[in-house]
Order: C-alpha cells, then structure tokens, then sequence
C-alpha cells in the first residue's frame, strides 16, 4: 500500500463529522513537526483549526484543505461503513475520501518526498487547516486568516486541495468562485376574501411583474473566467392554506451566484431599484455567503499546470464553476489562490469514494508543484 493511500484511509476512519475534527489535526501535527513544522492549534467555538509552517522566507506556499466531511446520511444505504475505509472495484469508499482526506494525505506525503529530496529549498511551506469549511464557516478558515493578517503572516501562494477534476485527475483546476448572496424578499398587501378582490390587495399579483423582470435581468456580461451572475428564485410562499382568502404578504427567496465583474452594492441597489420601480410595499434582508474571488493565469496556475502536465499527460483547465470554497477566506489574504483536487464526482453521497488510481498521481502533483516554485 501507499504511503498516501495509508495516510488517507487512516483519516477516513476518524469520523469527523462538522465540526468535530476527531483528532485529525493532531495526526497532521504530529506528522509535519519531524519534518520541521512548527504547529499551532487556534481553535473557536467548537473548530479546531492547524497552522504550520516550515521557515520563515518568503515565498511561502500554503497548503489549504478541511478535515471536516459533511453527515452521512443513512448508514445502511452504504455498502460498507462511511468511516470504515474499504477498497472495491478499484475505489476508496468512505466519507471523506474524495472531499477532501485523500487530498491533505497527498499534501503531507508530497511535503514529506519534497523536503527528502530537497532540503534546502527556497521558501518557506505551510498549512492551513480547519474543522469548520463543511459548516458555517465562521469559526474556521477566516479566524485564522485574521490572526496571520494580524502577525504579519504574508502568504504568496495558496493550493486549495478541494476536489476539482471532472473525469481524469488534474483536467480541471477552479482559480475562482463566484460569490454567493441571498435575499428574503416580504412583499406586502392586504389579506381579504377571495371573492371580494376590492376590498383585498393581492401581494402574489403585485410581485409577478417585479419578479419577471430580476429573472430576465441581464446582471453583467460573461468574460474569459466567469459565466454571467445568476439570479435564482429558491423558494416562494404565500397563503393561509384556505383556498379562499388572498393572503396578506408573499416570501420571495433568492440568490445571487456573482463574478468579479459585480459587486454586493451594485447587485442590491438594482434588484431594490426594479422592485421601487413595480411600487411594490416590501421588506428585504440580505446574507451575503462569500464574495467572489479570481487568480488570472500567473505563476501558481502555471506551475500547477506544468506539475499536472507531467504526470498526468492532461493540459488542464481553467474554472470558476461550482459552489463556495474557503478559497474566498484564503483570497483577502493570498493574491494567488488555486484550487486542485480529485473528480468531485461522488462528493457528498451516499457510497463517496475516490478511484485508487488517483491517489498517488496527486500526490505526486502537489510534489512537482512544489518543485516548480521552491526547488
């Protein structure tokens, strides 16, 4: 067996459920301190988080990833136990394989060939850790983002190892995401029975025009990384069940998915813009879940390119698609953030798993990586 492929089935075994770290981290430490890591616990609310770092040069190279996995969902659907690493029909099965233990395990055992083989490099070399990127977010990525902002702590470049290939390893990288805002939208009207509209004010009616014209909104243009900003409807309810009453309010839930070429300000003041312009009477409260963040082609997507490219035969591809990262967190404070990882084609599921095949290809992209920039 592998030393990566050891590695990742003995973090899939520690049932790490948000935001319960169940001792990965301290199996990370423990690991990176022979090799010359210096390990720190920073730890909010119930999150644990890790950051080590080897030297103190710069360029310092950031390793980025979370040991939390997302809930199991019903363990009998499984055909063998989610924390109980099982290889079949050439996959590791188990939550986390592909999302993303199997990627921190190649991260440590590249860090590990790497330093073996290069003890003197230029640079320094660090990671970052956390029990919180399947939750909320907010005890996580982000606390520690700010204590290194705090120290003085400068990153120059970031590897994400979320999962990002689609059907070969390496055939897609994400240098960006979308951002991601959500409004609850309360229309309001007067409630009355049905049969006498006139002495009634029906919110449903009143919101139709209004939300036509957001769906059919043209919020900016595509470019060379980002598909246009989406509006979407997610939920609408309005009623009191009786089936002859016009009710008194209708909720509109919405979201934004939105690329650098908008901002949270520009969004809101025209989506408020349309619904004064219907003369609509209404409450609106916005969450804003992340702002989007881009990395054009430069050095990090290149040597991770060229690193994908030797070992695997694959010229890769540049993407912003899919949901949030804490790549977003890692982007205020590193301007060149990528994110590589294993196809995300399980993730999530019931029977999550990982072709064992990919397991040392990505360790060893990491590697080269690593030698591209600090050899």
């Amino acid at each position: 067996m592998s030393r990566t492929l050891a590695l990742s089935e003995e973090l899939i075994s520690l049932s790490s459920v948000t935001p319960d770290d169940k001792g990965c981290q301290r199996r990370l430490a423990e690991l990176l301190t022979p090799l010359g890591f210096v390990c720190e616990t920073i730890r909010s609310g119930d999150v644990t988080n890790l950051w080590a770092r080897k030297g103190l040069a710069q360029p310092l190279l950031v390793f980025a990833g979370h040991t939390d996995v997302v809930p199991t969902g019903p363990v009998e659907k499984w055909q063998s136990h989610p924390f109980t690493p099982t290889q079949r029909d050439g996959k590791l099965f188990g939550r986390g394989a592909s999302d993303m233990k199997t990627s921190i395990a190649a991260m440590v055992v590249a860090c590990e060939e790497f330093l073996a083989a290069t003890p003197n490099h230029k640079g320094s070399i660090g990671f970052l850790i956390t029990s919180d990127e399947e939750g909320p977010a907010t005890d996580g990525t982000v606390v520690v983002c700010n204590a290194l902002t705090a120290r003085g702590e400068v990153l120059d470049y970031c590897i994400v190892g979320e999962p990002t290939s689609v059907t070969r390893m390496g055939d897609m990288i994400k240098n960006g995401r979308r951002g991601t805002m959500s409004g609850r939208l309360v229309v309001k009207g007067v409630q009355g029975h049905i049969a006498y509209p006139h002495l009634a004010k029906n919110p449903i009616h009143l919101a139709v025009p209004a939300l036509t014209e957001l769906a059919a909104e043209k919020w900016d243009e595509a470019n060379e990384y980002y598909a246009p900003t989406s509006w979407q409807m997610s939920n609408i309810h309005g009623g009191t069940g009786a089936s002859n009453v016009i009710p008194g309010d209708v909720t509109i839930d919405f979201n934004f998915r939105f690329s650098t070429a908008s901002t949270v300000e520009s969004l809101q003041q025209r989506v408020h813009a349309i619904l004064d312009k219907h003369g609509l009477e209404y409450d609106l409260q916005w969450t804003v879940g992340g702002l989007p963040f881009l990395t054009p082609r430069g050095t990090l997507s290149d040597a991770l390119a060229k690193a994908i490219k030797d070992e695997t035969g694959v010229d890769t591809e540049l993407s912003t698609t899919g949901g949030t990262s804490d790549g977003r967190f890692i982007a205020q404070i590193c301007p060149q953030v990528i994110e590589c990882g294993p196809p995300n084609d399980s993730i999530h599921k019931v029977d999550e798993y990982i072709q064992v095949r990919f397991i040392d290809p990505l360790k060893n992209i990491y590697r080269k990586t690593l030698e591209n920039l600090l050899a």
